[in-house]
């Protein structure tokens, strides 16, 4: 199966967590705090290689899940940090988030790397925490959480020369021609059913040949096999328009290269793309009548026809040295640019909701204030209630209505409120 459309799941590495640790050996009373950070999360990857020409391996495996950090330990040990997760992607391929649409990546380019997603930082171990005041720190920062994210893969193959018109004007067979490729060649429509790439070599120049699976009339509002593969023309800068000159089967080759154009100026600019067109089947009847007419019919534009025969291998030299003669003058590949993301409106740091007679505080910022405290130890509620104070919390609560001794509720801990 060719698959060139996919939707994933990727989480980067949670932070460790920082260590609460002491200081022990003989005759050192009080050693001080010593407890080491967390290690950093592991980055989620994208990898650009070229050995893969489809996200046929996607339809088997699409969620990821890069290692979480190691947590900080004794004697100022920093924690591990999470080994990145590569994920591989044909060359082609770009990314986009599915939450927003954003453009993330454009993996253009064989070997290229880009990191899609950033592990989270570790947190701080008790000893950032000692002052000349607070000497031991029963208490220490847990590390950054990562949120999962939805993406979708869509490849767009890399090309220089697409040849494109309507199924079984030969296609296939002037690309296993031109190049060592062995596409499936037969006499019915759409025989090929997945692009299919060949390295040319003429005269000096190697370039990428593209076969795009049959496009009809219609192609661009989703009919025959729709857009699928109107997305892999996007990337070729000369179009190759094959027709068939004879009108072998019943149709009229004008009126096939002018619908096939429509399709394409529907789709987006791909008319405006440089185009030649290949006159194929000349050894047919009929065939050099049909020629005078679109030779005619192109009048006056800056289409150059060239007459082929695929069957008999006639004509291959003019057209293979029309496309040497004009791909040097045309621009690289296109590349789509990566959208930064939307910044968006800073959030309440906190929020405070009432159910019956608790105060319930949520937020990102108040659970991670919460995974640092220790309960246990007087500093540390000390440290929490002055967090508290410092960050509005509790102006905010006595706002609300909040009173001596009411329930107020922050994550799973509930507690007396207390001016």
């Amino acid at each position: 199966m060719f698959v060139d459309q996919v939707k994933i799941t990727a989480k980067a590495g949670n932070g460790g967590n920082g260590a609460v640790s002491f200081h022990r050996e003989k005759f050192v009373q009080n050693g001080g705090p010593d407890g080491g950070d967390g290690g950093n999360g592991g980055d989620i990857v994208l990898l650009a290689d070229e050995n893969m020409h489809t996200l046929m391996d996607f339809r088997y495996r699409r969620k990821f899940t890069a290692d979480n950090g190691g947590n900080g330990a004794a004697g100022l040990c920093r924690g591990k940090n999470g080994q990145e997760l590569v994920i591989k992607v044909p060359v082609g391929t770009i990314v986009r988030s599915t939450h927003d649409g954003r453009l993330c990546a454009d993996m253009h380019e064989a070997g290229q790397r880009h990191v899609l997603l950033k592990g989270g930082r570790g947190g701080w171990g008790n000893a950032h925490f000692a002052t000349p005041t607070r000497q031991a720190p029963n208490f220490a920062k847990p590390g950054q959480k990562c949120e999962i994210i939805e993406f979708e893969l869509e490849l767009k193959s890399i090309a220089d020369v697409g040849l494109v018109g309507y199924p079984n004007v030969g296609k296939s067979t002037i690309l296993s021609v031109v190049t060592a490729a062995k596409p499936k060649i037969a006499n019915y429509h759409f025989t090929t059913l997945t692009p299919n790439l060949g390295i040319c070599r003429q005269y000096g120049l190697d370039f990428v040949m593209a076969d795009i699976p049959g496009i009809v009339e219609g192609a661009s509002e989703g009919v025959g096999l729709g857009i699928q593969f109107l997305r892999h023309v996007e990337r070729t800068r000369l179009l190759v328009h094959v027709v068939d000159i004879a009108g072998s089967e019943g149709r009229d080759p004008v009126e096939d290269f002018e619908q096939i154009c429509d399709e394409l100026v529907a789709y987006g600019d791909l008319a405006e793309r440089p185009q030649i067109v290949a006159a194929n089947k000349m050894d047919l009847p009929g065939a050099q009548e049909n020629l005078e007419r679109l030779r005619k019919h192109l009048h006056g534009t800056d289409i150059e026809v060239y007459p082929i025969s695929a069957a008999t291998r006639q004509g291959f030299d003019e057209l293979m040295g029309a496309i040497v003669r004009i791909l040097p003058t045309l621009p690289e590949i296109t590349v789509f640019e990566e959208e930064p993301e939307a910044i968006a409106a800073p959030e309440a740091p906190f929020t405070i909701d009432r159910d019956g007679a608790v105060y319930i505080v949520s937020g990102p910022a108040m659970e991670m204030l919460i995974d640092s405290v220790n309960f246990s130890d007087e500093q540390s509620l000390n440290y929490f209630h002055r967090t508290l104070r410092s960050r509005g919390v509790i102006d905010a609560l006595r706002a609300a209505g909040a009173k001596e001794g009411d329930t107020v509720a922050i994550g799973d801990m509930e507690f007396d409120f207390i001016e």
